[in-house]
């Protein structure tokens, strides 16, 4: 493909031209515009001059001029030639890849495929034979947890995507791996690829520690219902008293009974603050039926939960040592309602140092999966249920959010309190996650100060509609509230 067009610039013999802009006046056939930079690094003394430009049709071409010319204003005829992209596609297996490259022709497309093995031996083979074909882009499914390695091995050498299995789904009975691979590179190609979002290598050794870190509190919460289970066994009502069984008062008395002491006095002696006043109670609880298999298992169970502690501790050890370049941040984020250190951390990790992946607070709140859906068809929206995000974003945000509207006097809470009256409780914490998720972007994007603003005011509007609802109710039920009134007045 060879295209001319007419370019007016000013170049001195030996100049090196910084580029700030577009020509301003840019002739041809109307096949190509200026989109590139002037490659400084391939200035000639000759005056030539060579930039990258993109016709509309989407194809990179590589505009050379070789002319040489006087210190003055000239215009001159420059031909291009076409740049084609070379890209790959890759179907990710346990044991091996499926590997199609795609190269442009003037014609069809040319696609070579090959198979590699999972070993970091086989994905360096694959990376050479991927930079051997001149790929600059590769695309991959993120099956299970078996695209890591691979991501790993070639996010240093080419421009990687990756997108769920679920949305390139290839129809029943006409479904191999090379057929998945060519599926994706050729969607990748069109632009009609849903990529996903990696962060790199820094946040993601932070997910890795956050995200194990509440697994292991989940895990711990398994236990505490294991151990419940073991003292309803025994007939021990004690969980209807304390309120946590794995607090100061109830942990000191799962000791003693894997010591083996059901002395009553004991147990209820180790009762601590408020619960002291709950003296009886506690010892109508404690009686019960104690046997030995009940002391093995719950002698399992609290080592288990001391396990557990210990290794949450040793990650939160290692999630403050890796993020204490980051103190600042996390100082903002813990002024927001509801935010701890934990909570500051997870929302770190999760979402970057700086969210630079997110254009909008809206983007960042549709990602994370905490606003509206849309499932529109003729005109009409079936369903505003929220879409599925980053699960572990999405459950760190409806925490805060609980903990938020618990808060006094605050935006939150106001919020919380106006949409339930209209909202099931979960939908209207549901919407206070939304404004968190649009509060912390904010905080990140423009490097502010939250700013707490108390309860919203009440609009008068509104109350003015609520109180005539309020009325025509009455009404319905009552009858005329006019006479009742009048007659209330006159007994009065």
């Amino acid at each position: 493909m060879k295209t001319s067009c007419t370019l007016f610039f000013s170049l001195n013999v030996g100049e090196i031209i910084p580029w700030r802009a577009p020509p301003r006046s840019w002739k041809g056939n109307g096949d190509a515009e200026a989109v590139g930079l002037f490659d400084l690094g391939l200035r000639a003394t000759d005056g030539s001059l060579r930039v990258l430009v993109v016709t509309p049709s989407g194809e990179l071409v590589r505009v050379t001029d070789n002319e040489a010319g006087p210190a003055s204003r000239h215009h001159q005829e420059i031909k291009m030639s076409t740049v084609y992209r070379c890209l790959a596609g890759i179907d990710v297996h346990k044991r091996m890849l499926a590997v199609v490259v795609r190269r442009d022709t003037v014609g069809e497309p040319e696609y070579e495929q090959r198979k590699f093995g999972s070993t970091k031996i086989e994905l360096e083979h694959c990376a050479a034979y991927l930079r051997q074909h001149g790929v600059s882009e590769v695309v991959m499914e993120s099956t299970a947890q078996y695209w890591r390695p691979v991501w790993y091995a070639l996010e240093s050498h080419f421009t990687l995507h990756l997108c769920h299995p679920l949305r390139t789904r290839g129809r029943q009975g006409r479904k191999t791996d090379f057929r998945d691979a060519k599926r994706l590179v050729n969607r990748l190609h069109s632009g009609d690829l849903e990529a996903s979002f990696v962060p790199v290598a820094e946040p993601r050794d932070w997910r890795w520690l956050t995200r194990t870190r509440s697994d292991l509190n989940d895990k711990t919460g398994v236990v505490r219902y294991q151990v419940e289970g073991v003292l309803e066994e025994c007939g021990f009502k004690v969980t209807g008293v304390v309120s946590d069984v794995f607090g100061a008062s109830g942990w000191a008395m799962l000791q003693r009974l894997c010591q083996g002491d059901t002395n009553l006095d004991a147990l209820v002696g180790e009762a601590r603050g408020s619960l002291r006043k709950k003296e009886a109670a506690l010892r109508e609880a404690w009686k019960g039926h104690w046997s030995a298999t009940a002391r093995l298992l719950l002698q399992q169970y609290v080592r288990q939960v001391e396990i557990l502690r210990a290794q949450i501790a040793e990650i939160q050890t290692a999630v403050e040592q890796a993020m204490r370049e980051y103190i600042p941040i996390r100082q903002r984020l813990c002024r927001i309602p509801g935010v701890d250190l934990t909570a500051a951390q997870g929302l770190l990790a999760e979402i970057g140092p700086r969210a630079a992946a997110f254009d909008s607070a809206e983007q960042l709140a549709s990602w994370a999966g905490v606003c509206p859906g849309t499932q529109e068809s003729a005109g009409v929206n079936y369903s505003a249920r929220s879409p599925k995000g980053n699960r572990y974003l999405r459950r760190l945000l409806c925490e805060i959010a609980w903990a938020a509207v618990h808060c006094k006097e605050t935006f939150f809470q106001s919020v919380f309190l106006r949409l339930k009256a209209r909202v099931e409780p979960k939908g209207a914490a549901w919407a206070v996650a939304h404004r968190i998720a649009k509060v912390v972007w904010r905080i990140w994007h423009n490097q502010v100060e939250y700013e707490e603003k108390g309860p919203a005011a009440r609009n008068p509007n509104l109350m003015r509609r609520k109180l005539r609802r309020l009325i025509k109710d009455f009404q319905r039920i009552a009858g005329d509230l006019t006479a009742l009134m009048a007659e209330a007045t006159g007994s009065a």
